[in-house]
């Protein structure tokens, strides 16, 4: 059994639930911190495993370009590449290659792109996808999708939802031929586009089930769109998608955007925040939102980031040493507080599983997002 249900709220769609990988097991709900090119930009694997991380997610598009899944795959997967030995998930490139714009050109082959590095050529197909996501070796692999851009035409939204569908069914198809080639068990996602047509988004979820992958991801959401418009499609989307399988959202988002994704029945989650807003001076923490960068912080000696935190930047060091480095743009002061906010964002998912397992999950959620709301206000 790839996924476990373990249990699902009376009072919402909210779930536990156990990921198990040939790599170790996933509880969820929970969140995967994003290294992109084999990394967590500025972050440690020891850093990562001190935070209680489970699972961490890569990018195939950037990881084919360099080194190369070929010398990946030599290296003996992702895993061993970068000395980490959790579970891992990649993501297709599918987001990536879309994002390219006006160096890319779509057809039902494929995609024909040109690299953001040094502008050469290349050919995405579902099979050649899915033998680089074989060489880099990840537990969790993705569907190649086309990205649905926010806003879209009902008729924009079902073209790109038939590359979706006809890319992915010709990767299970491939993976069916061709069976792991590192010795143990990689699961598929597929992902449900459509974008903001709910017609599309359940015909989308309907061509899945036929292909039955290992799990289901949402795509196509955070791209721009209003927060309530994304609650409302992953609502309509868990209505439907098998209870028996993983829901993964895809590039989501704020600690409130998690937790009301999770009352909606979601059970995974990336985003490239806490980092992201940790270079820009801003802290996650238990009383909300800090701008650690703000004048008022500056002779703060004695309080670090989060009273009530135990990270290794809060144990260690001040807000005012925080802004210093801020101010100076030392690298030091990015790689604490971007610490600070992954511990902040995985320690808020070990208290969600907790308040589930207690039945207190809602209560307790709806009061964390009037705190953080509040903040941001400030």
């Amino acid at each position: 059994m790839f996924f476990e249900l373990i249990q699902t709220s009376e009072r919402s769609k909210a779930r536990l639930g156990c990921i198990h990988t040939a790599h170790g097991d996933v509880h969820t709900p929970v969140f995967m911190p994003v290294g992109t090119n084999a990394t967590v930009k500025g972050i440690s694997v020891r850093d990562l495993r001190e935070m209680s991380a489970e699972i961490i997610l890569a990018n195939t598009y950037h990881l084919y370009l360099r080194p190369g899944t070929k010398q990946i795959f030599s290296a003996g997967g992702v895993q061993k590449f970068m000395g980490w030995n959790g579970p891992m998930l990649t993501d297709s490139g599918g987001f990536q290659v879309w994002s390219l714009k006006q160096f890319r050109k779509i057809s039902d082959e494929g995609v024909h792109f040109q690299s953001h590095l040094d502008g050469s050529r290349h050919l995405f197909t579902p099979e050649s996808v899915m033998l680089a996501e074989r060489e880099i070796g990840a537990d969790i692999i993705m569907a190649f999708d086309e990205c649905t851009p926010y806003p879209s035409t009902f008729e924009e939204a079902e073209t790109s939802l038939r590359y979706t569908l006809n890319w992915t069914r010709r990767a299970k198809k491939w993976l069916d031929e061709n069976p792991p080639i590192l010795g143990y068990p990689q699961y598929f996602f597929g992902i449900v586009q459509g974008g903001m047509h709910l017609e599309l988004r359940k015909k989308s979820i309907e061509a899945l089930i036929k292909i039955a992958p290992d799990g289901y991801a949402m795509g196509g959401l955070s791209v721009g769109e209003p927060a309530e418009l994304m609650y409302r499609i992953a609502d309509f989307c868990t209505d439907y998608l098998p209870k028996n399988r993983a829901r993964y959202v895809m590039g989501v988002g704020t600690p409130w955007n998690l937790l009301e994704l999770i009352s909606r029945g979601v059970d995974m989650c990336d985003c490239i925040l806490p980092a992201k807003h940790a270079q820009d001076g801003l802290a996650y923490t238990s009383r909300g939102v800090l701008r650690y960068k703000n004048e008022c912080f500056a002779s703060d000696f004695d309080l670090p980031l989060d009273p009530d935190c135990d990270c290794y930047c809060c144990k260690n060091y001040s807000r005012a040493y925080l802004r210093h480095l801020f101010k100076t743009k030392e690298p030091l002061g990015w790689t604490l507080s971007a610490i600070h906010n992954l511990h902040f964002y995985l320690h808020l998912m070990q208290e969600v599983r907790a308040k589930l397992l207690s039945n207190d999950f809602e209560k307790w959620a709806e009061e964390e997002k009037q705190i953080l709301a509040e903040s941001c206000k400030k």
